[in-house]
């Protein structure tokens, strides 16, 4: 059964179609020049899309680091500030009432 299967495959098969194809024109199946100002215009389009993604990704690590500068100096400076007061609270009396002499 198996092989009288595939003999009848193999005689469809070696058939020739009617009519015989031939050759598409191949002004219908290449895209022309319409075909390539669009993948022109994609193309540039990608381009410069890439190129403004970059530049906001720049500019945006910049700015990051420029805004951790400034954290660091100002905890710097209210750091210093803080030790500044801690030595004034240390310089002054504590218990202004009480007589340091005894």
């Amino acid at each position: 059964m198996h092989a009288a299967f595939v003999a009848a495959l193999v005689r469809v098969a070696d058939v020739t179609p009617s009519p015989a194809p031939n050759e598409p024109d191949p002004t219908l199946v290449t895209p022309g020049p319409w075909g390539f100002t669009v993948i022109a215009f994609l193309a540039l389009a990608v381009v410069l899309l890439v190129w403004d993604m970059l530049r906001r990704i720049r500019r945006g690590r910049f700015r990051e680091e420029v805004r951790e500068q400034l954290d660091a100096e100002e905890a710097a400076a209210r750091q210093g500030q803080d030790a500044e007061r801690a030595t004034e609270i240390d310089d002054q009396d504590i218990d202004p009432g009480a007589d340091p002499r005894g």
